[in-house]
């Protein structure tokens, strides 16, 4: 059974599971993904499955269609709703690769792109996501450990924004852990009048 945490250690409507993946299962998405071709127009490399996510225009293009998800991204899509994580299968992931001093800066995933539910999937390093709230100066930081999973609801996909902070290791339980190379899968439900 999935260890769930739930408030107050996270914002209203954000949900964080552990061991949605397996082992076996991350070293198999891993090489999949290390078999593909990384595209690097960010400061991180990334993947993109079933549609194009244009970052200057903050916009998902009527052409950007990709082709549906691969058989594997499917399988893990279809588990996401099966556990009760999402309620539409997403059709749409974004694979980024993290080494040890990358992130992403503050942000709400597009509202007119995406639907209610954003899903990212932690694979092979832990490391911190930070949750503020738009509307004060509290922050909510969050370890996500490989393999973990961690669900954007309702405020928690709107009224807060996340980011993983550009730095090579992190403080966990008062000790300093380095992080290593991060891969995470981050499922989303296109809104097809938003091109």
């Amino acid at each position: 059974m999935d260890a769930i945490l739930r408030a107050p250690h996270l914002p209203p409507g954000v949900l964080y599971f552990s061991d949605f993946l397996s082992c076996a299962e991350e070293e198999t998405i891993r090489f999949r993904l290390d078999a593909g071709e990384w595209s690097n127009i960010l400061k991180r490399r990334v993947q993109h499955f079933g549609y194009l996510y244009d970052y200057k225009a903050r916009a998902v293009a009527a052409d950007a269609y990709l082709g549906q998800l691969p058989e594997w991204l499917q399988t893990l899509a279809k588990r996401l709703v099966a556990s009760g994580y999402c309620a539409d299968q997403p059709d749409q992931v974004i694979a980024n690769e993290y080494l040890p001093g990358q992130g992403i800066s503050a942000h709400v995933d597009c509202v007119p792109c995406f639907s209610d539910t954003i899903i990212s999937i932690s694979l092979l390093s832990q490391c911190e996501m930070v949750f503020r709230e738009r509307s004060s100066s509290r922050s909510l930081p969050v370890l996500l450990q490989p393999r973990s999973g961690i669900a954007l609801t309702r405020t928690g996909r709107y009224d807060w924004t996340h980011e993983i902070p550009a730095r090579k290791s992190d403080i966990v339980l008062g000790a300093k852990v380095e992080r290593g190379r991060r891969i995470s899968l981050t499922f989303r439900k296109i809104v097809h009048d938003a091109g």
